[in-house]
């Protein structure tokens, strides 16, 4: 599995997103440019849809605005092209974004363990972006070539922990694009804050959260699209993959392609067997099995059948005073990073490509 890298940004929004561009743009022109993913949004150049939701972001979130405005600048590349693509899953429910969450909740821990599935091509192109961005609190977020942070994996000096998985919902309406709505969250300073966000905002596509604070002992499962925001506290050890499960939100208009159907049934079914046998959780483990071959967990086929290898795998623990947290570039191997909150541990940084 390719190295991840470890990148500082900070600045106001228009300098850091500026920075994230100048980091993606070599990916995004020789790989991402040339993909039918990018040709399949770009299809949605000077449409209604995306006019709609380009002034909303202009008016509700200015900031993040002017971070995208900084992001197309470094990439290169047109504005509009650039939003076009933080809007992909909005717009288009195939696109290869993925992802797998175990959730164990717990009044003295909570922990969350997230499989981070996306595009192939970007295997050894991703990075752990160090945030310090004026008007919010320092965050380290996983990140890809030409996306604004915070629609992977992220915990901030704030006391948030996000983990978020792609939903393929099916119905497009011009709200806030999901990828500026989970930006946004970034800044909140407690779980109610971010539901709140979630809740009265109008909302574009769909994600699923995994959220969860160092002040609050719940550990939050949110799937929320245009159509509804449902919110459940996790009471058990659960797995969530890429399509709705909530009552209220599993019936609504989606797509469940193999890789996530299977990946939910075989991740319920190792919880059960370790619920039925008494012995504690394994996470890691979860997220490494590959016991049905056609579509494991660990998602490793550049020939995956959802474009989607899995690319980084975070473990966050929250606990009351602080967040503990490891990035693995897989799930059975050492963890790469270690960090407390938003900042990398001492004598903890593996750098470098080797």
């Amino acid at each position: 599995m390719a190295h991840l890298s470890l990148i500082d940004i900070a600045g106001t929004p228009h300098e850091a997103g500026r920075a994230l561009g100048r980091f993606g743009a070599a990916a995004v022109h020789e790989h991402l440019l040339h993909t039918r993913a990018w040709a399949t949004v770009m299809a949605w150049r000077g449409s209604t849809a995306a006019a709609a939701m380009a002034a909303l972001v202009r008016e509700r979130f200015p900031g993040i605005w002017s971070e995208l405005q900084g992001l197309a600048e470094g990439l290169h590349l047109p504005i509009e092209d650039v939003f076009l693509w933080n809007c992909r899953g909005d717009l288009w429910a195939m696109a290869p974004d993925g992802c797998t969450t175990v959730q164990l909740p717990g009044r003295a821990r909570r922990r969350m363990v997230h499989n981070e599935d996306g595009d192939p091509g970007f295997a050894g192109r991703c990075a752990l972006a160090a945030c310090g961005i004026e008007g919010g609190p320092r965050f380290v977020s996983f990140v890809y070539p030409g996306s604004l942070p915070g629609h992977t994996f992220a915990v901030t000096d704030g006391g948030l922990a996000m983990a978020v998985n792609n939903l393929r919902v099916l119905h497009v309406a011009a709200g806030v694009p999901r990828m500026v709505l989970t930006r946004a969250v970034l800044a909140a300073t407690t779980l109610d804050a971010a539901v709140s966000l979630l809740r009265e905002q109008p909302r574009a596509g769909g994600f699923h959260l995994t959220l969860g604070h160092r002040d609050s002992a719940d550990l939050l499962s949110i799937e929320f699209s245009a159509l509804a925001c449902s919110v459940r506290t996790v009471t058990a050890p659960s797995l969530h993959a890429n399509h709705a499960i909530h009552p209220p939100t599993r019936d609504l208009p989606q797509r469940i392609t193999g890789s996530s159907g299977h990946r939910q049934v075989r991740g319920d079914a190792l919880l059960d067997e370790a619920r039925a046998q008494g012995v504690p959780v394994d996470p890691l483990a979860i997220l490494a099995d590959t016991g049905n071959a056609q579509f494991p967990i660990l998602r490793l086929d550049p020939a995956d059948g959802d474009d989607e290898n899995t690319l980084a795998t975070a473990d966050i623990v929250i606990e009351a005073s602080h967040i503990d947290w490891r990035v693995h570039e897989h799930p059975r191997g050492p963890a790469r990073y270690v960090f407390t909150d938003g900042h990398v541990q001492e004598g903890a940084r593996r750098t470098g490509a080797g």
